[in-house]
């Protein structure tokens, strides 16, 4: 049987100093994902996007960083990335190849940007891509709000067979092996 792994794409210090849409409550959700991946044994990888020299989330800066609520544990591993997909030239597909990892829930920032790009590839990779319904956020543009960002994406876009969004009880089972 496949394994599964949460994979929580770039949750970092200044992307959360930005103060994102439902930022309370993502963080909430994020924390229960993986205290119950932890607890149950299931990996969690963490991607982070390094934007380039004098963006905030340049590597190396303070901003670029995992956000501080985010605690990696010995062996966890981190992948950086430079563009919206989690997967181009980062290695991140052929680690979980190697781990045999055929379902990914994902988690992270931004919604429409990087969560829908590694979302897209992940399909085409074949995984099983399971997205948290509160597991996502964004910010507010100029065309849309946050909060419609996310309802779009979460019932218009992402759906089978290209993912399944699902409830965070039913996330959790996914993650503690029930489902």
């Amino acid at each position: 049987m496949k394994k599964t792994i949460l994979l929580v794409v770039d949750v970092q210090q200044a992307l959360i100093d930005a103060s994102p849409v439902r930022e309370d409550e993502f963080l909430l959700n994020l924390k229960m994902m993986i205290d119950v991946a932890h607890a149950v044994g299931t990996e969690v990888v963490y991607v982070r996007h390094d934007s380039g020299p004098g963006d905030d989330l340049e590597a190396g800066t303070d901003g670029w960083q995992l956000h501080r609520s985010l605690k990696p544990q010995d062996g966890e591993r981190v992948f950086d990335k430079k563009f919206n997909s989690a997967f181009r030239h980062t290695g991140l597909d052929e680690y979980l190849k190697s781990k045999d990892v055929g379902r990914i829930v994902l988690c992270g920032m931004q919604t429409e940007y990087c969560i829908d790009t590694t979302c897209k590839v992940a399909f085409e990779f074949g995984y099983d891509v399971v997205i948290p319904s509160g597991g996502t956020t964004t910010y507010t543009n100029p065309f849309l709000t946050g909060e419609k960002l996310i309802n779009f994406y979460e019932h218009m876009i992402w759906h089978e067979p290209l993912a399944s969004v699902r409830p965070m009880d039913e996330v959790l089972a996914v993650i503690g092996g029930e489902k």
